[in-house]
């Protein structure tokens, strides 16, 4: 208890040090631990790929095309029955988990898994597929659509998606097939505004969509790609999601700061070491 006593201020202030340097390096730690995870699922969702055979292949490719299909006669569903949503679910689901296949965006440095759905426990942690919309397998008369998070403490997401320009390109991997995609169009439009989500007869599509202004969100940001012939071929390779350099930001930019609370901290028990020998040297004289 005494030892606590004599040394007060200097736990208070490593004590505060150190929630600041927690606070500041959060964003960085939960990014690295988020993306560690979406890896994780990219390479779970490759394996459970990787069990399939040809006859499972075709049949889960065929029921998602006739889907498509359906939709390209009909329009987008805004609203699904019951039925309907539970079609919905169980196409493309090959491991149960909701995960259709996952996104890589060059550009911006992500690869993301892409689950059914647009709820916020998905949002929160990876990239959802706009119910309603032409599932991700390619095929003139579709237009898929998937939508992603801006600004996130926890994950980047689809934070750099505005830097994006016409002719930089994405794949979608789904079971064995890669669908490259490359900007041709840029929107910003209001929420209720779907204009630019229809399918177009003829068209292969898909659109990446974020809220926008950065951290105000009033309006959506629509990157819309058509596809284009895959430099190579129809290879599916898992890309390595694991985005270290947000470790290497954890690192040094905390340990630099706590050797500076060390040293400081230091100097204030010498300090107060150096001023209780004065005060008895002085007594002492007395």
């Amino acid at each position: 208890m005494k030892w606590i006593k004599k040394h007060l201020i200097t736990l208070l202030l490593i004590l505060i040090g150190l929630i600041g340097v927690g606070m500041l390096i959060y964003p960085s730690f939960s990014n690295w631990w988020n993306t560690m995870n979406q890896s994780r699922v990219v390479a779970t969702y490759a394996e459970a790929v990787g069990n399939l055979d040809r006859e499972e292949f075709d049949r889960i490719i065929k029921e998602a095309s006739e889907y498509n299909s359906r939709l390209s006669e009909s329009g987008m569903l805004y609203r699904m029955n019951e039925e309907q949503q539970q079609e919905y679910d169980s196409l493309l689901n090959i491991d149960g988990n909701g995960v259709m296949g996952y996104i890589d965006i060059p550009k911006i440095h992500i690869t993301l898994p892409i689950y059914h759905g647009t709820a916020d426990t998905v949002l929160q942690v990876a990239i959802g597929h706009l119910t309603g919309t032409s599932l991700p397998v390619g095929g003139e008369g579709t237009h898929c659509v998937v939508s992603g998070h801006r600004g996130l403490p926890s994950a980047r997401l689809f934070t750099d998606l505005d830097k994006m320009v016409e002719g930089d390109t994405w794949t979608i991997n789904v079971l064995d097939r890669t669908l490259t995609y490359e900007v041709d169009q840029i929107r910003v439009v209001e929420p209720s505004n779907l204009a630019d989500l229809q399918i177009e007869p003829g068209k292969d599509y898909c659109t990446l969509v974020t809220c926008t202004p950065y951290g105000i969100n009033t309006h959506r940001l629509l990157v819309r790609g058509h596809r284009i012939a895959n430099a190579q071929g129809d290879a599916n390779v898992v890309a390595d999601a694991l985005q270290i350099e947000t470790t290497y930001v954890a690192v040094f930019v905390a340990v630099p700061i706590l050797i500076l609370l060390f040293i400081a901290a230091m100097i204030m028990t010498g300090r107060h070491s150096s001023r209780k020998r004065a005060a008895r040297s002085k007594g002492n004289e007395n």
